[in-house]
């Protein structure tokens, strides 16, 4: 039987334009300030026209959402990647009057300007491996917007002070328990906030990075035990929400890195947990 257009039902209209890579600079004399980012823009609108009657009368291209977020960045200028965000969503629901939603995906490459003897360069930047900033803002017609900020990418190690162990057995468990391991993981990490009024995106994500290192690392002479990824990612999530009370709620993932201590025997060599197997990524 055949299938008419009164027979269905378009669940998601959603479509818009990925991996706009685009760099910002602003310049004030000889000091220069950069953005490098990643934006993704998807719009849903108030018909399916195009989907059910081949009619693209209402349709906002995808070359055009690149172009808007090309100029609001001229324009506007990204102060945080959160605000750009912000700025995105808000023009698509306030210059379309049939767009009834957006959602505005942002990254941001981890540039760190350059220093000599503890002197900043003007115009010199190095690209750091501490986590890769992004955000997602939201926002409905006659809606306030939403936000959620995070961290990923961010790769953390400590090699003792780490173990699992008393864990349920039964005849599928080939692991060990461990009182002495290597904790080596990759984190990913978002958090959303009550309200997005007067919040200092910057100073926030900042504080949640230090939080990381700071429940992950525990104190720099002695460190801090972790009984499991799990406890050590509650910690995380507990020392976050005490320190900043805008965050509403956080999800936090520990990706495992595993390593075991490789037999050295047969090379007339012992090993004190010393050269490790990279087993699992």
């Amino acid at each position: 039987l055949a299938t008419t257009n009164e027979d269905v039902e378009v669940l998601n209209s959603e479509y818009g334009k990925n991996v706009i890579k685009l760099l910002r600079i602003r310049r004030d004399d000889k000091k220069h300030f950069i953005k490098e980012v990643e934006a993704c823009v998807h719009i849903r609108l108030d018909s399916v026209n195009e989907y059910m009657h081949r009619d693209n009368s209402a349709v906002i291209p995808t070359d055009t959402m690149k172009n808007i977020v090309l100029a609001l960045a001229k324009c506007k200028g990204i102060q945080t990647i959160e605000q750009f965000a912000l700025d995105i969503c808000n023009h698509f629901i306030s210059s379309y009057c049939h767009v009834l939603y957006v959602k505005a995906y942002v990254q941001e490459v981890p540039w760190r300007r350059l220093e000599k003897n503890g002197v900043p360069h003007v115009h010199s930047f190095i690209c750091v491996p501490e986590g890769i900033r992004f955000c997602e803002a939201e926002q409905c017609q006659n809606g306030c917007p939403l936000v959620l900020s995070g961290i990923k990418e961010l790769k953390l190690k400590k090699t003792t002070q780490s173990g699992f162990q008393g864990f349920h057995r039964d005849k599928y468990t080939t692991i060990p328990e461990r009182t002495d391991r290597v904790l080596s993981a990759e984190l990913f990490c978002k958090w959303s906030y009550g309200e997005c009024q007067d919040i200092d995106f910057d100073c926030v994500w900042d504080t949640v990075h230090e939080c990381v290192l700071e429940a992950f690392s525990g104190p720099p002479d002695c460190g801090e035990y972790s009984p499991s990824h799990q406890k050590t990612v509650n910690n995380i999530q507990m020392l976050t929400l005490a320190k900043i009370p805008q965050i509403q709620e956080i999800e936090v993932t520990l990706n495992n890195i595993y390593y075991d201590v490789i037999d050295l025997k047969k090379f007339g060599l012992t090993n004190d947990k010393e050269v490790r197997d990279l087993l699992k990524y």
